[in-house]
This record gives structure tokens, sequence and C-alpha cells, in this order.
């Protein structure tokens, strides 16, 4: 069952608050990498990483 979760959680976009969180970035660079990216949660950390560093 927890599996079917993460799946789940892992389907959905980032939410720019939770990305911004994560990656110690922004809220409006979040929200722009999740304007570019759109769903696609491993570019969108991936563009964040670059960002943060």
């Amino acid at each position: 069952m927890t599996e079917e979760v993460d799946a789940a959680a892992s389907a959905r976009p980032y939410d720019a608050k939770t990305l911004a969180k994560k990656h110690r970035i922004d809220i409006e660079d979040a929200k722009k990498i999740i304007d570019q990216y759109g769903s696609d949660r491993k570019a969108s950390d991936k563009a964040a990483r670059r960002i943060a560093a």
C-alpha cells in the first residue's frame, strides 16, 4: 500500500513551496521551474539543484 501512495505522489506535479523547501531555493525560482517542467519531478529536481548550487 505504501508503494502505491508513493507512486501516486510522484506522479503529481510539485507544489512550488515543497520544491523550494526541498532544495532551499526561492519560491519564485521554484514557480519558474514548475512552469517550465510541469509534472516532470525528475527534471524539476535537476533544475532546482542547479540553482541551489
